[in-house]
């Protein structure tokens, strides 16, 4: 019982753990602004890199070869605008990936 008492009266490692509960607090907050920060610019330029796929024009032909004794026909493909290419109609349902920049609202 007298250890306990003992224990229960001792106060000199109080200032260096509030000390320390006062430090992981503030690291603690630090990351996680930093972390939502990060999240942020990660969005940003998956978005941006989403764009750039998305303007990418796969269009492709190539011609016709003729040898000595054998020939290949060409080919032809035409990269046509998809439904999500367009601008979306008012009142249409939007299954696209719209990138929204911010600033650019205000």
């Amino acid at each position: 019982m007298k250890m306990f008492q003992q224990l229960w009266n001792d106060e000199n490692g109080f200032v260096v753990s509030t000390e320390l509960v006062l430090i992981a607090t503030v690291l603690v907050l630090g990351m996680i602004v930093g972390l939502t920060t990060l999240r942020d610019q990660v969005i940003a330029e998956l978005a941006d890199v989403a764009a750039a796929i998305s303007n990418t024009n796969q269009t492709y032909t190539f011609t016709g070869i003729t040898g000595h004794s054998s020939s290949t026909a060409g080919s032809i493909f035409l990269d046509n605008e998809d439904f999500c290419d367009a601008a979306p109609a008012a009142g249409a349902d939007e299954h696209c990936i719209a990138i929204v920049d911010p600033e650019a609202e205000l």
